[in-house]
């Protein structure tokens, strides 16, 4: 079988994966979605935006303009630790700013990643694989438009340029992960039921530490992905941790998602333990790595 018959066959299979994941974030469109998801995230409740700058992080990377969001938080004061969040399938939209923005509030820098340029966001699946497909095809492209945007987020005044994550939601979580594996200058990563496939990790250049949050009842990451996964990070000694969420499914950070599996016959549903779980499991991953 041809590279290319490869690479086609597995974005078809990703087409049916990210499907199901991002259409959790959505009853309509996927721009529409997100911004309704952000918002209503358990994990803080209503959004307290108090002190809170927010500014367009325009930065490029292969000749492609990238249109970000940096937000921090006025009342820290000094340089801070900094974190990448890389948004879902459907583009840079209010999902992934909305998790920017908590992070913020954390005491954070944070940069809400535009991973496909000029701020494109998709309004249906097939928008969303064409912007997403090249990715899964040439990982090395997803670490590249990942490291133009940590190359921006040092840039800042307010960042401690030596401490410095990732985090990602599906879509995301492949980003990271695998630009983590392909020697990231990053402290650690940490996907939020992320897609667990792409590139094998090498012991030369994968020195980042990985937090995954998974859920125990997801069909959409198979039991084969997550015990390849770990068996390749136990094969390098990979620094990761894997925490899995008993009875949680997939696009289980996502409180649309319930609604959306219902009326789309899809296995996903939000759960509430595992939202908050995993992202106090993520800050406590933080604060060890930043230390």
């Amino acid at each position: 079988m041809t590279k290319n018959r490869m690479v086609t066959l597995a974005l078809v299979a990703l087409t049916a994966f990210f499907v199901s994941c991002n259409n959790s974030g959505t009853a309509t469109t996927g721009s529409d979605s997100a911004t309704h998801a952000s918002d209503s995230s358990a994990t803080t409740g209503a959004e307290d935006t108090r002190g809170i700058h927010q500014e367009e992080a325009d930065y490029s990377a292969g000749g492609v303009d990238m249109k970000g969001l940096l937000v921090y938080n006025d009342s820290v004061k000094g340089k801070r630790p900094a974190v990448l969040v890389v948004h879902e399938w459907w583009g840079n939209n209010d999902y992934s700013k909305g998790r920017a923005r908590q992070l913020a509030q954390l005491g954070y820098v944070a940069l809400a990643v535009d991973m496909y340029g000029g701020g494109q966001v998709a309004e249906d699946p097939q928008g969303a694989m064409k912007l997403a497909g090249p990715f899964y095809g040439d990982p090395t492209l997803a670490k590249t438009r990942l490291d133009a945007a940590l190359a921006k987020l040092k840039t800042y005044t307010q960042v401690d340029t030596s401490r410095i994550a990732a985090i990602g939601y599906c879509y995301g979580g492949f980003i990271v992960t695998n630009a983590a594996k392909l020697g990231a200058d990053l402290k650690g990563v940490v996907s939020f039921h992320g897609d667990l496939s792409g590139v094998a990790p090498d012991k030369k250049l994968t020195k980042a530490k990985f937090l995954i949050c998974h859920g125990e009842a997801d069909t959409l990451v198979s039991k084969a992905v997550v015990a390849k996964f770990k068996k390749q990070m136990d094969s390098i000694g990979a620094d990761y941790t894997f925490k899995s969420y008993p009875g949680a499914l997939h696009a289980f950070t996502n409180p649309a998602s319930t609604a959306v599996g219902k009326k789309y016959n899809m296995p996903i549903a939000y759960n509430e333990a595992a939202d908050n779980g995993s992202w106090n499991e993520m800050k406590a991953f933080l604060n060890k790595i930043f230390q």
